[in-house]
């Protein structure tokens, strides 16, 4: 029996065609992937799903029968629920509030006493381990998702996407998440699931559906369907992340380093050295401390003891603007809220760390700053309608790009980069870690935080943290299960 179905459906956004005459079909209680490079009409697809969106040509049924009304959202609630990559649970709220949203009484005044009752109820039915009034905010990652699935449920959903739902967990949240959706599917659940991860389609999907430029190109049981075929049809040809580049070995001078760094809670006695012309590994866990050893020679945190130098220099702790003008590039952890002004253009957003640069007496010349914001475009293969486009507009790859293109503006004497690659496609990665190593090729002394080993194979070497300290110095040649392994704490 087919629980969700998209027929034909054709949405504009202007002259930007974002799904042409797209179909996808999901059988009931199956785990459906929806996988595709970015730009090619997931996101739009999944706003048609979710009722968020009306298609100007095609249809949405559901179980067989007519999506309903835009108007009526708790009949589109009561068919689907999305968790998305960027949390809607609401950080002010309890628990239980979040849980009810728009579903606190029947009309009436609030029982409190009763709504956190029933919230305890629900969030032990569905295996979710917090408090019904803990402050929303005070959860993890893992926990907002797990809410976010039990209101689903609750509501009386049985299909539920899951829009990029590992991008921000560690190796043992996600088998804990594939546990819970295989739990889900034992029940009769029906999931959508959309990474860029395609090892985890093999690894909890039923069906495969490829999405490539706005347009449906295959649906295939992923039993049938070899991962070489399935990236092929995503990018239109066969794709492969592989070792690092010809690049020339990294020059003697250190131009980034940490000595003795360490911030309570987070990391303890951290020393690195990034020399000039080098690509180094910085891997661990979620839990490891190594986003916040990156956050601390960016100038978001300050450690508690020990220093950092960027060219000899010491650097200013707990100062970004300090860092930026001493020569350190930075790519953030979270690209929505630290990245990029979502209403500015790519060529302004681009240009921020150097706009003084661009004019005179604190104007900005702008076909200085378009110069720059094409040649970006070009070199990163930003796909957008130019560089008048705001960046929040843009897909999340092309997004990502955009804040590359900003961190490399200042041609950096180093270059931290967190998760380079988090929920973009094959060929998004292929540009965006190109253009790490060409950094490296330029002389920039490169800092890659990760826990993907694709990010990490570019790099010359591999320090491993583990519980906040670095364990090991790996070679190149390592191998996947070694680096799993040392990431968490197995070996």
């Amino acid at each position: 029996m087919t629980a969700v179905e998209a027929v034909d459906v054709t949405k504009r956004f202007g002259a930007t065609v974002a799904l042409a005459a797209a179909r996808i079909r999901i059988e009931d209680g199956r785990t459906h992937a929806l996988v595709g490079r970015n730009g090619a009409g997931k996101s739009t697809m999944v706003s048609i799903l979710t009722g968020l969106a009306r298609p100007d040509e095609g249809s949405v049924l559901f179980a067989g029968e007519p999506a309903p009304p835009l108007s009526d959202r708790d009949g589109w609630r009561r068919r689907v629920a999305c968790v998305y990559q960027r949390s809607t649970v609401i950080p002010s709220l309890s628990v239980a509030e979040n849980l009810f949203l728009n579903r606190q009484s029947d009309g009436g005044p609030i029982r409190w006493r009763r709504l956190r009752q029933a919230a305890q109820e629900v969030l032990e039915r569905y295996g979710v381990a917090v408090p019904a009034d803990r402050l929303a905010g005070d959860l993890t990652v893992e926990q907002r998702q797990l809410l976010e699935i039990a209101r689903a449920l609750s509501a009386g959903a049985r299909f539920i996407i899951l829009d990029e739902p590992t991008a921000q967990l560690d190796g043992p949240a996600i088998e804990r998440l594939f546990g819970r959706m295989r739990g889900m599917k034992e029940q009769g659940v029906t999931m959508l699931f959309i990474s860029h991860h395609l090892d985890e389609v093999y690894e909890v999907c039923d069906d495969v559906t490829v999405f490539r430029d706005a347009r449906h190109v295959l649906t295939a049981p992923v039993a049938e369907l070899p991962q070489a075929d399935l990236v092929a049809a995503m990018t239109g040809d066969a794709v492969s992340l592989g070792e690092r580049s010809d690049r020339p070995s990294p020059g003697e001078k250190v131009v980034l380093r940490a000595e003795g760094l360490t911030l309570a809670g987070q990391y303890e006695d951290v020393s690195l050295d990034v020399r000039g012309g080098e690509v180094l590994g910085l891997a661990g866990s979620g839990s490891s401390g190594k986003a916040a050893v990156a956050e601390t020679l960016a100038g978001l945190r300050r450690a508690d003891s020990g220093a950092a130098y960027l060219d000899g220099v010491p650097l200013r702790p707990g100062d970004v603007a300090a860092a930026v003008a001493a020569g350190l590039g930075f790519v953030p952890q979270d690209r929505g809220r630290e990245g990029f002004v979502p209403l500015l253009s790519l060529a302004e957003n681009a240009t921020l760390p150097v706009a003084g640069r661009l004019g005179r007496y604190g104007t900005v010349s702008a076909p200085r700053q378009r110069a720059y914001a094409t040649r970006m475009i070009d070199e990163l293969d930003i796909r957008t309608s130019g560089p008048a486009q705001p960046v929040g507009e843009l897909s999340g790859g092309n997004a990502q790009k955009a804040v590359l293109a900003r961190a490399l503006s200042n041609d950096p004497t180093a270059l931290v980069v967190i998760d380079p690659t988090a929920g973009v496609d094959v060929r998004a990665k292929e540009a965006l870690l190109g253009a790490v190593e060409n950094a490296a090729r330029g002389g920039s002394g490169v800092l890659v935080v990760s826990d993907d080993p694709d990010d990490l194979r570019v790099c010359d070497r591999v320090l491993v943290m583990f519980h906040g300290r670095i364990v090991r110095d790996l070679p190149r040649g390592w191998s996947d299960q070694e680096l799993v392994a040392l990431m968490e704490g197995i070996a």
